[in-house]
């Protein structure tokens, strides 16, 4: 290793450490100052509540320290604002006014206010401020005291709020929607696999009328499908095309965390090489803080890699399973409710019950093969085909089941968050044979599809 990329690794290693520690005794010498800030006279029973109008603020994952300041009423004052994290930061009132985005260790000095009532400033970056980077702004003596708002717009205790988006169960796709393509092409040629992924943030329709600002590798929920052989090289470009920081970490390699899955600032770029030692449906998905947040916005896919002697089968497909934590129309998903795991609906491939409305057309008496990922962020996942038997199972890197003298079948393919696998089977007659998560309080919150086997009538479609 050259001298350059040792420092360069020690120091951002040493950001991290440092972050923490700052942080750590950020939050002593706040709970400290807080309860220094007021005291009560024996001889009136009045309380006295302290003021100031300069303080010094540190920023980090995911604190403001202090995390409340008290100031008098109808007075200017002044911060020094520094970031002691690993990530830019900002600090605005209101998320208004206040800082411009402040590099790891760099400073700022501003002067807010006056104020006649207490407020709240935090950091303006998607999640931060559900995440904890939320200050307290007391004006001390006035009307409003004690009323500041601490939880972020949208969800207070996890719960949907007013201005969330919508889903209806009888809602359809406008005409010219297209679901998306669930067949699984074969691993491509050679042994070397040059990939470009750009992190971006769009909207996107993610129901029938719902849309949402998704986080995505490459404008799409999930991310492109990337498949190749055990001893395979892949070499992916990653360009972060979007406003705000986002890295990658696939599940598949085994590389230094702190090098290939640093976070990338807008318009910056690396590559991350990896050498494919293991089978195995794997989750690759961006790890920025809040990870929760960054997975739970779309930023996720799969990396499929064939264990040896694979089978031939008549057709492949894939299946990503997910939730949808729902903010306002066209903005991003709602952290509060992620962190709550309350979500508005469990999709197959990014939209709510895509393959009720584009059911997958296959024939009978074909063998079949499905890879399913459970990309989460925190819901487990049953895949289930109603009407037919598995008989190869596949899950984490081995088969759990093969056809033999046993004569045994599989049900479901069960899988946590991030694991992955396949079943092989095929379907005995024509029909509409239903799949879902046999979970079935998400199977009727949008994780059900149709397979539709052989000559039949697409009005046949119905529920289960």
């Amino acid at each position: 290793m050259s001298a350059a990329k040792m420092a360069r690794e020690d120091r951002d290693t040493g950001w991290w450490v440092a972050s923490f520690v700052i942080g750590v005794l950020a939050l002593i010498v706040a709970s400290v100052s807080f309860g220094m800030g007021s005291r009560t006279s024996a001889d009136s029973g009045l309380k006295i509540v302290k003021t100031a109008t300069e303080f010094d603020v540190q920023l980090g994952e995911f604190f403001v320290s202090p995390a409340t300041i008290n100031v008098a009423p109808r007075t200017a004052i002044t911060l020094h604002v520094k970031n002691a994290g690993t990530m830019p930061h900002d600090l605005k009132v209101e998320g208004v006014t206040g800082t411009e985005m402040l590099l790891p260790g760099e400073s700022a000095t501003i002067v807010i206010g006056p104020f006649d009532a207490s407020a709240a400033a935090w950091c303006t970056v998607p999640g931060h401020k559900a995440a904890g980077m939320l200050m307290a702004i007391h004006v001390v003596g006035s009307a409003s005291e004690g009323t500041i708002q601490t939880t972020p717009p949208g969800g207070t205790s996890g719960g949907s709020g007013p201005a969330d988006a919508k889903i209806s169960p009888l809602a359809k796709p406008a005409a010219g929607w297209v679901a998306r393509d669930p067949e699984l092409p074969a691993a491509p040629a050679g042994t070397v696999h040059e990939v470009s992924l750009d992190a971006t943030e769009t909207v996107l329709e993610v129901a029938p009328g719902v849309t949402q600002e998704m986080w995505t590798f490459n404008n799409q929920v999930p991310g492109p499908v990337l498949r190749g052989k055990v001893g395979d090289t892949f070499r992916v470009t990653l360009t972060n095309r979007g406003k705000i920081g986002h890295s990658i970490d696939f599940h598949a390699s085994r590389v230094a965390p702190n090098v290939e899955m640093r976070t990338l600032q807008p318009g910056e770029s690396l590559v991350y090489e990896f050498k494919a030692d293991y089978a195995g449906a794997f989750m690759y998905h961006c790890g920025t803080a809040p990870t929760l947040h960054h997975i739970g916005n779309g930023m996720f896919g799969a990396i499929i890699i064939d264990p040896p002697g694979l089978q031939p089968v008549d057709k492949e497909f894939f299946f990503s399973q997910s939730e949808l934590y729902l903010g306002p129309q066209g903005q991003p998903g709602d952290l509060t409710k992620m962190m709550s795991e309350n979500y508005d609906a469990v999709v197959f491939n990014g939209y709510y019950n895509q393959y009720v409305h584009a059911p997958i057309k296959v024939d009978a008496n074909k063998r079949y093969r499905i890879w399913v990922v459970d990309d989460g962020p925190s819901e487990d996942s049953t895949f289930h085909i109603v009407g037919t038997i598995f008989d190869t199972v596949f899950k984490e890197g081995t088969y759990t089941l093969k056809p033999d003298a046993s004569s045994g079948g599989s049900q479901a393919l069960d899988l946590q968050p991030s694991q992955g696998g396949f079943v092989e089977f095929s379907f005995a007659v024509d029909g509409v044979y239903p799949f879902v998560t046999h979970k079935f309080a998400d199977a009727s919150k949008g994780a059900l599809g149709y397979f539709a086997v052989g000559a039949v009538d697409p009005g046949a479609m119905g529920g289960h």
